[in-house]
């Protein structure tokens, strides 16, 4: 039986290596710390005992951390039970906003500011678009954003996935303008644009900024580069929209089934390369290099990777949707799971009854005893 490799092992054997010689701030602390005792008797837990064969079983509680590789499938699939009820009944565009590399410094040193600004400038990007007659629509847009900070390699890559129906409400809120089946807006406009709001933004943030030593010189490249919108071929149906959030709302820099090998204070994990028409292949980087790369992506304190706008914004996407419904004139008959237990919900994902005992394959495991965290009183 092959080993299995985790993020979690990792940071137990080299993370204290690693935070000697790294500074660290408060939160890739906490998500370290979540991380490793996630699943372990540091959370505490339950203990199962099997009604047939007496098998016991002891069951630790998640850290449920949204960094940690082990605990989105239930908040995923929670998160998609609500976005079943919101689904329009017409296609949807996926955009990706992506930002230049020159801009990772001055990123990496204001997160909040400017990763908060990014989401304000592909917001405001696709609104202004949507309000100009050029392209038939005015109205007003609703747009699911969703915040992707690394690429294949770990890296830092800034970019934004964007979910959006090919559609607007009308300002009086009355009609239902359908947008073009086959594109909104031109991506080499939308990029310009967005180029032009995100820069503006931060240009006139900078006295407030902490800057790198090349604070100066990497807005200037920003400015002479030109930006890239990426958009994919509208979706078929609200099934494939639901299976781009699946794929995309929860995820983390890197899942542990990636990772390969730990061995000789270096760590093997499998990618995709874009460059080479998404071969997979396979990167070795040492131990501390690759809890650098990890902890990247460590957001500020609760701060919303995922963010709704316009008609789909929180405040409004209830009555919003029914609305739009109406006026489209279409059901939108979707699989629901609502109701679901947790058994059930697991047998469906992974195929595996969690409360078959692992040891006979006959008998049920029955709740025991609670299993106290170990630094508890």
């Amino acid at each position: 039986m092959k080993p299995r490799y985790e993020v979690a092992g990792i940071f137990r054997q080299y993370g204290d290596e690693y935070r000697q010689k790294h500074a660290m701030s408060i939160e890739q602390r906490k998500v370290m710390a979540a991380i490793m005792a996630c699943r372990t008797a540091q959370l505490g837990g339950h203990q199962e005992v099997c009604d047939r064969c007496g098998t016991i079983r002891n069951c630790y509680n998640s850290c449920r951390n949204r960094h940690c590789p082990k605990c989105q499938t239930m908040a995923k699939e929670q998160w998609l039970e609500n976005c079943r009820k919101e689904l329009l009944p017409c296609g949807y565009f996926h955009m990706v906003f992506t930002v230049p590399h020159d801009l990772n410094s001055l990123i990496l040193l204001n997160r909040k500011a400017l990763l908060s600004c990014l989401f304000a400038a592909v917001k405001e990007t696709v609104f202004a678009f949507a309000a100009d007659p050029q392209w038939h629509l005015v109205g007003t847009p609703g747009l699911l954003t969703i915040l992707h900070t690394w690429s294949q390699t770990l890296i830092d890559h800034f970019h934004i996935h964007c979910l959006i129906p090919a559609g607007v409400l009308s300002n009086d809120g009355k009609r239902w303008i359908a947008g073009k089946d086959t594109f909104l807006f031109h991506v080499k406009a939308l990029a310009k644009e967005f180029k032009k709001r995100y820069l503006t933004m931060i240009e006139q943030q900078m006295c407030s900024l902490a800057l790198p030593q090349n604070g100066s010189t990497c807005i200037r490249k920003a400015w002479d580069k030109d930006w890239i919108v990426y958009a994919k071929k509208p979706f078929a149906g609200p099934e494939q929209v639901l299976s781009y959030l699946g794929r995309y709302t929860h995820k983390i820099a890197i899942a542990n089934h990636r990772i390969k090998a730990v061995e000789n204070d270096r760590v093997s994990f499998t990618y995709k390369d874009r460059d080479d028409g998404d071969k997979t292949k396979t990167m070795t980087i040492a131990a501390t290099e690759f809890i650098r790369r990890f902890l990247l992506h460590v957001l500020p304190h609760r701060f919303m990777k995922i963010r709704y706008y316009g008609f789909l914004a929180n405040i409004c996407k209830g009555k919003a949707v029914l609305l739009i419904r109406r006026l489209i004139g279409k059901s939108c008959n979707i699989l629901t799971h609502a109701g679901e237990t947790i058994r059930e919900k697991m047998f469906r994902l992974t195929g595996r009854d969690i409360l078959r005992c692992p040891s006979c394959l006959q008998g049920m495991m029955v709740h025991s005893t609670l299993l106290y965290p170990l630094n508890s009183s």
